[in-house]
């Protein structure tokens, strides 16, 4: 008798987790992250002739820049910067994501996607104090890295891979690039779902943010890269929108740039007192005065050494006016030096 009495029971219970999970919501899955927006193959002649235009500079592309080691490749290449030293850090997305060059194109160091994980590696900025600031833009963070270990200083993000909305003071969706003020501070772009510009103390610790989405002042459609020049003025690249706008450094609205092309990556070149821009829509690098205006420019979509495709980022060295570029598409970073009169 017991053990037909247990045996009902079990059935019993059985037909009510049965019946439960009919009833209970069916979970709904997790949205699939944003497809990243992609230019035209090659830019449309007609609209490229419609941008503001400038005398062609005097570059040219290092052809033996740089020497990689044999059997070793770069990913899509989506972040540069130089250091004080005048070393150059390329961020990408293959099997060594950070990798540092001499100025002669020698390879100095590397970390392997073993070591130094990231989801999806975007901009790279070298701060104040010599550490290197890395983007994961799919991983939702930025790590503070120490150059010559490799070892994480510190983590911004919620968790990597957790996003945060956009009023969220310890989360991004999808950042992609930073720069820092004399006082140590730094701004962040954030981002591809985001749509806001926001400051950190030094330690990481939230102070404010600015802009949410659309095409007002003051408002953002893919907000890509952040650069302020030595007024302290912020500029920040507001992709989709194809304009640069400029802030005061509390984020009030002071003039918007455009006609320029589609600002991907931005450099302030402090002894020029000019901010170089490079346009990844239309294969080119632009140099802007302060108000906006086009002084020259140089570059055209193709895959040869000495064009560019998805061109995503830039940074230049100011001991010898070299530029380097990074390409998403041709898996490659660039430099560009002045050509001798």
């Amino acid at each position: 008798m017991k053990v037909r009495l247990l045996a009902l029971t079990l059935c019993l219970l059985a037909g009510l987790a049965s019946l439960q999970a009919q009833l209970s919501p069916v979970p709904t899955p997790p949205a699939p992250p944003p497809i990243l927006a992609r230019p035209t193959e090659r830019p449309d002649p007609a609209q490229v002739a419609k941008l503001d235009h400038g005398p062609q500079l005097p570059y040219q592309v290092d052809p033996n820049w740089p020497q990689l080691p044999k059997g070793m490749n770069f990913g899509e290449c989506s972040g540069v910067d130089v250091d004080k030293e005048g070393n150059v850090w390329v961020f990408n997305r293959g099997s060594w994501p950070l990798i540092e060059f001499d100025r002669s194109g020698k390879m100095l160091k590397c970390w392997t996607s073993e070591t130094f994980r990231v989801l999806s590696s975007h901009g790279i900025r070298v701060g104040p104090d010599g550490s290197l600031w890395c983007v994961d833009v799919q991983g939702q963070v930025i790590f503070k890295v120490n150059p010559d270990t490799g070892r994480i200083l510190m983590v911004l993000g919620d968790r990597q891979g957790t996003p945060g909305n956009n009023d969220s003071k310890d989360g991004f969706d999808q950042p992609t690039n930073l720069c820092f003020r004399p006082d140590g501070n730094f701004y962040v772009t954030d981002g591809y779902v985001n749509s806001r510009v926001i400051e950190f103390t030094a330690d990481g610790e939230y102070i404010r943010h600015w802009g949410t989405l659309g095409k007002g002042d003051g408002q953002f459609s893919l907000v890509h890269d952040v650069v302020i020049d030595s007024k302290g003025l912020v500029y920040v690249a507001d992709r989709l929108n194809a304009r640069v706008q400029v802030f005061d450094e509390n984020g009030k609205f002071i003039a918007k740039w455009t006609n320029i092309g589609a600002p991907w990556g931005l450099v302030y070149a402090a002894h020029e007192d000019a901010i170089y821009m490079c346009d990844g829509k239309y294969d080119r690098v632009v140099k802007l005065s302060l108000d906006g205006k086009v002084l020259g420019e140089f570059g055209s979509w193709g895959k040869a050494p000495g064009k560019l495709d998805y061109v995503h980022d830039l940074t230049f060295d100011p001991a010898d006016g070299s530029i380097y570029t990074v390409e998403i598409k041709n898996w490659r970073v660039q430099k560009w030096v002045r050509r001798k009169p």
